[in-house]
């Protein structure tokens, strides 16, 4: 609004989305790729005026259920979220799409043009002297792939494929602004990247020591924990709420099942992940052996697929998961051109911060405009906004999925320790990461510096403790050993004992087994309540 005579095209690899509302598209369960919207989705949805629209095609999730091995319970453990400050919405990621792109349509359709079945690609970020991006744009003939979940991540480096069309029907424009928002295929942020290391392989190393400009580039992290997974389409009981995340996994960590609500007449899409080299991590596997995989290991869900289903489930081909990129150390490219959202950083969809970060991302780019007066400036600001909390979110989540042994000192043991703090100081020490992630004000940055004092503090208080608890231990001791005629060394080794099995392993033993998950913890944690 502040620019009222500049007009907006928008191009897009993928179809034209169909209706939200057509029920008839939305009925296979199967292809939905689903998402949940927190509050910063949310918060970015109302803010311009669709949020309404958004929800009405939603279903709220409330809650989680979750059968865990190490929590011991046969009809699972549930837990209703009472903390969070909106409740969760889940709806197919592209019926996101079939809303925004209505909405344009009925508002904005004099000043915002919808280009689908197009590749765009930068060729010039300063050209007409620096006052425009020239671009070249293909045509695309990919209109099957909107609905495919294989299709979210075609290949083991998480990354979309960038050639998707023909360049020999192609044509160029120019643009004032250019925003990337092509997600995980990066069209534009690698041509950046490109730009930049040839730029900077032409200076000599005093010019490289003096230019305060680094180099933009894609820090790319090698999948230490790299899951496949397949997409089943789902019908829960009626006893059963509509209105949950049900979960449940093995105790060797070979499985894990997670479900979410595809619509509100109890029709689930789940996801079966699997490490990658499982004997079910390929297409046309045995549909018995799946069956009887699944009948011992995740019989309440195993009873609710039948023979067709499961058949289709084992032939179907394994899905990646994104790996984790952020880009850096800036999110622009000259004055003109700026990238957001899972171009800019890629997370794994765990903890529904991917679409999330994404629209709060265009949040921030409206402040920048409104707050600069010009577009060079806005592209600027949004940088120096944006660009610290991209890496952070990446890290954040990064930490949250490391594997075996280095994920339970990275995200496990922190969870234990925060819920013990937390529990006994809350004015002192704040909740542990995956609730502060879900609190509004909050940046991304603002998490990871609250959570390292967080761990000095804890640190220094264990510190404190053991240095009053060994003085009080040897006290203890010389009085034992007058009393008893024993050895003081000797009782002093009962002691410590006694107390290192008392206060550690009486409480979360269970959750010392490297492939114990989140969930385990929150579970434990919240028995204890």
């Amino acid at each position: 609004q502040k620019f009222p005579s500049q007009n907006i095209h928008v191009f897009d690899r993928l179809s034209s989305p169909p209706s939200p509302t057509d029920d008839a598209v939305w009925s296979d369960i199967a292809k939905f790729y689903l998402i949940g919207l927190g509050s910063r989705g949310q918060h970015a949805l109302a803010k311009y005026g669709v949020w309404d629209d958004v929800e009405a095609v939603c279903t709220a999730v409330v809650g989680r259920k979750d059968w865990s091995p190490e929590s011991g319970a046969e009809d699972g453990v549930e837990r209703i979220f009472t903390d969070r400050p909106v409740t969760t919405q889940v709806l197919p990621r592209d019926k996101l799409v079939g809303v925004l792109h209505q909405h344009v349509l009925e508002n904005y359709g004099d000043r915002i043009e919808l280009n689908y079945g197009y590749e765009v690609a930068p060729e010039d970020f300063a050209a007409l002297e620096n006052q425009a991006v020239r671009l070249r744009v293909s045509k695309c003939d990919n209109t099957d792939e909107r609905f495919n979940p294989a299709a979210v991540t075609k290949n083991k480096n998480g990354d979309e494929p960038s050639e998707l069309c023909d360049v020999d029907e192609s044509f160029t424009v120019t643009t004032n602004l250019l925003i990337a928002a092509d997600g995980t295929s990066r069209t534009v942020a690698n041509q950046m990247e490109n730009d930049d290391e040839l730029r900077w392989s032409k200076l000599n190393p005093v010019q490289k020591l003096l230019n305060r400009e680094k180099p933009f580039q894609i820090k790319r992290y090698v999948d230490d924990n790299r899951r496949v997974y397949k997409t089943i389409p789902m019908k829960i009981p009626s006893d059963w709420r509509p209105d949950l995340n049900y979960s449940a996994r093995t105790k060797d960590g070979r499985i894990n099942y997670d479900a979410l609500p595809a619509d509100r007449n109890g029709n689930y899409c789940g996801v079966l992940l699997v490490k990658e080299d499982d004997e079910f991590a390929a297409e046309d596997t045995d549909p018995l052996r799946l069956r009887s995989l699944l009948d011992d290991t995740l019989p309440q869900f195993s009873a609710l697929l039948d023979d067709e289903t499961l058949a289709g489930i084992a032939k179907k081909p394994v899905s990646f998961l994104p790996s984790f990129r952020y880009a850096g150390p800036r999110l622009n490219q000259g004055d003109r051109t700026l990238i957001l959202g899972d171009c800019a950083h890629t997370v794994k969809p765990y903890f529904g911060l991917g679409a999330n970060s994404a629209l709060e991302d265009v949040e921030i780019l409206e402040e920048a405009i409104d707050q600069t007066e010009s577009i060079p400036e806005a592209v600027h600001l949004f940088s120096k906004k944006r660009a610290k909390e991209s890496k952070s979110l990446v890290k954040l989540s990064r930490e949250l999925d490391r594997p075996g042994k280095l994920g339970f000192l990275t995200f496990v043991l922190p969870l234990i320790m925060d819920s013990i703090f937390h529990g006994m100081l809350p004015k002192v020490f704040e909740k542990n990461t995956i609730a502060m992630l879900q609190k509004e004000g909050i940046t991304f940055t603002g998490v990871r510096r609250r959570k390292r004092m967080d761990r000095l503090g804890q640190v220094a208080l264990i510190g404190t403790g053991l240095s009053t608890l060994t003085w009080g231990v040897k006290a203890l001791v010389r009085k034992a050993a007058s009393a008893t005629g024993k050895k003081a060394t000797t009782i002093g080794a009962g002691f410590g004992a006694a107390i290192v099995l008392a206060s550690f392993f009486r409480k979360f033993v269970s959750l010392l087994n490297p492939n114990s998950s989140p969930a385990d913890v929150l579970v434990t944690s919240d028995k204890k309540k």
